[in-house]
């Protein structure tokens, strides 16, 4: 188990457990004055509950207990923990909404400091407040300059925080993970109802994954002003109606996954839309256009490959024709061959008739 005494009245600025065979709870009476900036069990068997007392450690930036067997409701309460900067819940058991801020509380500031937030494979439900997502003010500030390396703790330069992540639909692990990065994972749940348009303010974003929910409605417009963005994956949910247009404005867009919904119409041309493949709209039986094999036509909804069909049309016209003429050609000639035989015929028994006659 995590011994009590790494985060009772300790000194430590980072605790880093990840990758072992922890058990148990985690220590609930984490005291006054802790000085943890970074705490990382990452990939242990830890269960319980997610302990308040954390809410004592005001310096913390890294939270990453993902990968364990946490039983509990979304830690909303950690929302004030004003310099958090990475929370990794993913893979827990975690269950509930994600609520959102009060209705009277419209200038909270709850996780404003998050720059990655990953709640992915859990068992978290219900829609999303628009509300939630205006609460991340980090991830609306979009910086022109390359930002610094996290560290670990700053009484220790050089000692960089890592995270494995995953980011363009690859496991991927950071050595560096810079101030400046972004990304939001809420894929692996059953979030539902419809996408909030507030997630385009988020215009500092590389990697959004709303993936295996059951969202419905339409894809907003908005995400077209997420103009950093890398990776976008919103396939296996339930969404309709087009895809926006305003998605093809996305130049660095390298990911793209829409697969497994029920969209339909044109999918939009221009920048990176050539270069995606089948496999970012397969599962769309309403979806027509490059790089699918089905059509549009002038209404724009999906037909046949009308080249293709041409093609088919004429050349069964030609088979045809060419069937025909061989059957017309090869009954003249039928014909001219049996009257040359009989004329050589006739000419035969005429000749035979005068020899006897002579």
């Amino acid at each position: 188990m995590v011994p009590a005494c790494l985060t009772e009245g300790s000194s430590l600025g980072m605790l880093k457990l990840r990758d072992n065979h922890l058990h148990g709870i985690l220590p609930e009476n984490i005291g006054e004055g802790c000085m943890l900036q970074t705490i990382d069990l990452n990939n242990n068997q830890i269960e319980g509950k997610i302990p308040r007392s954390l809410s004592n450690c005001r310096n913390l930036e890294v939270l990453d207990i993902g990968s364990n067997k946490i039983l509990d409701t979304f830690p909303s309460w950690l929302g004030e923990m004003s310099n958090l900067r990475i929370l990794i819940l993913r893979s827990n058991q975690l269950y509930g909404s994600i609520g959102g801020p009060a209705e009277s509380d419209v200038s909270s500031k709850d996780f404003s400091a998050l720059q990655i937030i990953d709640l992915a494979s859990n068992n978290f439900s219900g829609s999303l407040s628009s509300k939630w997502f205006d609460m991340l003010q980090r991830m609306t500030e979009n910086s022109s300059d390359k930002g610094n390396a996290l560290a670990f703790d700053s009484r220790f330069p050089g000692e960089y925080y890592q995270e494995r992540l995953t980011f363009k639909g690859i496991d991927l692990t950071f050595t560096n993970i810079l101030t400046t990065f972004k990304m939001l994972d809420f894929s692996n749940n059953a979030f539902d109802g419809p996408m909030p348009d507030s997630i385009g303010n988020l215009i500092a974003l590389h990697g959004l994954n709303m993936s295996h929910n059951a969202f419905t409605g339409r894809i907003p417009s908005k995400l077209g002003d997420l103009a950093q963005l890398e990776s976008l994956d919103l396939s296996r949910n339930k969404l309709s109606g087009v895809i926006p247009r305003d998605l093809t404005s996305l130049t660095y867009l390298a990911v793209l996954n829409l697969s497994y919904n029920n969209l339909t119409g044109m999918i939009p041309e221009g920048q990176q839309f050539s270069l995606f493949t089948n496999s970012s709209f397969v599962g769309n039986e309403g979806l027509c256009g490059r790089p699918l094999s089905k059509q549009c036509n002038s209404s724009g909804t999906g037909t046949l490959n009308s080249s293709v069909s041409s093609k088919d049309s004429v050349g069964t016209i030609v088979l045809f024709v060419f069937v025909g003429s061989g059957f017309g050609v090869g009954f003249a000639v039928a014909v001219v061959l049996s009257v040359v035989f009989q004329a050589k015929r006739w000419n035969c028994n005429r000749f035979r008739s005068t020899s006897e006659m002579m």
